[in-house]
């Protein structure tokens, strides 16, 4: 089960990801314009894009040479159950990033990046700006 936990929020545990997912929010995207948007190489998407399919939360489609990304409910619905899981349990480890990811899961798609970006809390140290 640690596997499991390891593999979906590992998608939250960096900076890039975190932006892949707030652009995603916003709707489907061409991964030209999130290397555009993120200003990183193609490897990196490509790195970064590997470990968000891995996890569920997104999903990727080939249209020619190009891929296109967007959030896959299914995956955010399935780490919400993780999450909620790790919050029942009372488990060790339950960190500000978990608290991220959750506020993610559940305002996916029906937030703008911007107010994403502002829903931050501020009571958390590794979150606060």
């Amino acid at each position: 089960m640690r596997s499991e936990y390891v593999r979906v929020f590992r998608a939250f545990t960096d900076e890039n990801r975190i932006r892949v997912l707030e652009i995603l929010s916003e709707g489907e995207q061409c991964a030209c314009i999130l290397l555009d948007e993120l200003k990183i190489s193609q490897p990196t998407l490509s790195y970064h894009m590997k470990i968000l399919c891995e996890s569920g939360i997104i999903k990727s489609r080939r249209v020619g040479k190009w891929n296109y990304y967007s959030i896959n409910a299914d995956g955010c619905e399935y780490a919400g159950r993780l999450l909620n899981a790790i919050v029942k349990h009372n488990m060790e480890g339950t960190l500000c990033i978990m608290r991220y990811a959750y506020r993610f899961l559940r305002c996916a798609g029906t937030l703008s990046r911007r107010e994403a970006i502002v829903e931050r809390n501020s009571a958390c140290a590794c979150c606060a700006r």
